[in-house]
């Protein structure tokens, strides 16, 4: 495999769920994907086997993430910072503020919490 230029304004958006804009880059073991959302976007508790770091390029939302004990902790997030989710641990997010974020996952899904079955 080779390198590859990509830019993001030459890249499809698809819209899985209201409120939400996305695009995504996707290699061998890992997806990058640019994800767009507006205030009053939520996304209910749910899992994946994929790792995944969410950087919060702007904006303020706040992740509701499931802990070994069985409890949820909030955790609300604003531009300049990352959190690191394991794979198969529960988490939402709500926006506040329209909120720009990178999501990298790992290994790549076709689906992640956002996509319908």
């Amino acid at each position: 495999m080779s390198a590859k230029k990509l830019r993001w304004a030459d890249l499809p958006s698809d819209y899985p769920m209201s409120l939400m804009s996305r695009r995504r880059v996707m290699g061998e073991r890992m997806m990058l994907s640019e994800v767009r959302l507006e205030p009053g976007f939520v996304l209910e508790s749910h899992s994946h086997f994929n790792e995944q770091f969410v950087v919060v390029l702007s904006g303020r939302c706040v992740f509701q993430v499931g802990r070994e004990d069985g409890s949820t902790v909030e955790i609300e997030m604003q531009g300049g910072e990352v959190l690191h989710l394991p794979g198969n641990v529960p988490h939402g997010v709500r926006v506040i503020e329209a909120t720009h974020i990178l999501d990298i996952f790992s290994p790549i899904s076709e689906k992640t919490g956002v996509d319908r079955a």
